[in-house]
């Protein structure tokens, strides 16, 4: 839709003739446009939907101005047929008819009256007629144009694209409901049976907005003066579809623990049967170290917690029942709460052991230190072996104190650490002392092993 020439002097005959082409040819656009928007599905849509809010009253207005639009459209078909009558008196106009034609073709000489006018409040309060050019005709008819095809389109553009999307996902919706019901999740007795009802209710509400209210779900494109210039909002429909999301894949779980709830029972009381005899082990461990292990504190093994045991046993209850949405959550504790008391067990038993381990490391240390000392040939040094001799009747006699023994043993370190460092003894029959003794040998000769 385009727009004509400004005010000037008379127009010539040619002028005159360019005018009237250049106006027919904008007459075609302008009607072919009409046309279009008369067609338009959106327009049909909202000449027989009950419209509610922010679309009904655009719409009223939309009409009102597309109204106006054709009476407008009638009133520049008749001052174009006017115009080309007038030249089409005689070849050659007359200036008389030259004057009138600049007259027609750029005065204001279109007046719109009576009801169609008054029935707009875009021709001013109280007047029942408007005059225009057809410059300015023209430009008062993209106006009101645009009024209407923006709200043509944009109407059009969100029943489009919502509708059928809120379809799509009531009936995936409906069928995760029925998944969901297969596994016992239902409003009251899961979340995600209170989710599914939720979205139910949001998308029905949805769905009902939108075909009464289209408008209320556009978004105009900042910036942007085109008809029909933004997209449709579909925050509510996103949230919906993210939430549906998440309660299927919540539902999915549940359905996995139905595929593989008798495995992870059974692993469940292998962890709890280890648990147990680990525990067992423990209070048995205990028992020996308060026999072998003097002035010692030996922390008390509690017994296994019978609450898991029950626990399992309701889950089995459950798997037996078909409660799935049941056992999901209680298997995903039991799990938790199995590795805790296997961990607690391992824990106890070390706890419990430790003084044993300690003994161990000094019987290995002082057997380490005595190997040490036959290798450099100090085997039968008196000191060491009486040492040597305490520390074991300490470390292999029950109940032990193994501060004491610790003691030994670091008495007998540092009696091997001072013979290792001090000169080597010489070989057997080397050089004999006075007393007819060869040298070395410590005064002891039986070669005393280990007590």
């Amino acid at each position: 839709m385009g727009g004509a020439d400004p005010a000037g002097p008379v127009l010539d005959r040619d002028e005159v003739d360019r005018a009237l082409a250049r106006l027919g040819q904008e007459h075609e656009a302008i009607e072919t446009s009409l046309l279009a928007l008369q067609d338009h599905a959106g327009r049909r849509l909202l000449e027989g939907a009950e419209l509610t809010g922010v679309t009904r009253e655009r719409w009223t207005a939309a009409e009102a101005s597309i109204t106006l639009l054709w009476t407008y459209f009638d009133a520049y078909t008749a001052a174009l047929r006017s115009a080309r009558e007038i030249r089409g008196r005689r070849r050659w106009s007359s200036r008389e008819d030259l004057a009138e034609l600049t007259e027609l073709l750029r005065g204001t000489s279109v007046t719109v009256g009576d009801a169609a006018a008054a029935a707009s409040a875009l021709t001013g309060p109280g007047r029942l007629s408007h005059s225009f050019s057809l410059a300015g005709l023209v430009d008062r008819m993209n106006e009101l144009y645009a009024t209407g095809l923006d709200t043509v389109v944009a109407a059009d553009a969100v029943w489009s694209a919502l509708p059928a999307r809120i379809d799509l996902l009531a009936a995936e919706l409906q069928r995760t409901r029925a998944l969901a019901h297969s596994v016992g999740v239902r409003p009251g007795e899961h979340p995600a049976g209170d989710d599914l009802e939720r979205i139910t209710r949001s998308l029905t509400g949805l769905r009902e907005r939108v075909v009464c209210d289209p408008l209320a779900f556009w978004l105009p494109a900042k910036g942007s003066s085109a008809p029909g210039g933004g997209r449709p909002d579909t925050a509510v429909y996103d949230r919906e579809a993210q939430a549906l999301d998440e309660v299927r894949r919540e539902i999915d779980a549940v359905l996995g623990v139905r595929q593989d709830a008798e495995q992870r029972l059974i692993k469940l009381r292998d962890v709890l049967s280890r648990a147990d005899r680990t525990l067992a082990e423990a209070r048995t461990a205990r028992g020996e170290v308060l026999a072998k292990i003097a002035a010692t504190e030996v922390p008390v093994v509690s017994g296994p917690p019978t609450v898991l045991q029950e626990q399992l046993a309701a889950a089995a209850e459950y798997r037996r029942q078909g409660r799935w949405h049941r056992l999901s959550p209680l298997l995903e504790s039991l799990e938790q709460k199995a590795e805790d008391e296997l961990l607690r067990a391992r824990e106890s038993l070390t706890a419990v052991t430790a003084p044993l381990a300690v003994r161990a490391e000094l019987r290995g240390r002082l057997d380490a230190y005595r190997a040490k000392v036959a290798r450099s040939g100090l085997a039968e040094d008196r000191l060491l072996i009486e040492r040597y001799d305490a520390a074991r009747r300490m470390l292999w006699s029950a109940p032990c104190d193994l501060r004491v023994a610790e003691q030994a043993v670091l008495r007998y370190q540092q009696a091997a650490a001072e013979a290792l460092s001090g000169p080597r003894p010489p070989e057997r029959g080397g050089r004999q002392d006075p007393g007819g003794r060869a040298e070395g040998h410590g005064g002891r000769a039986d070669g005393r092993g280990d007590a």
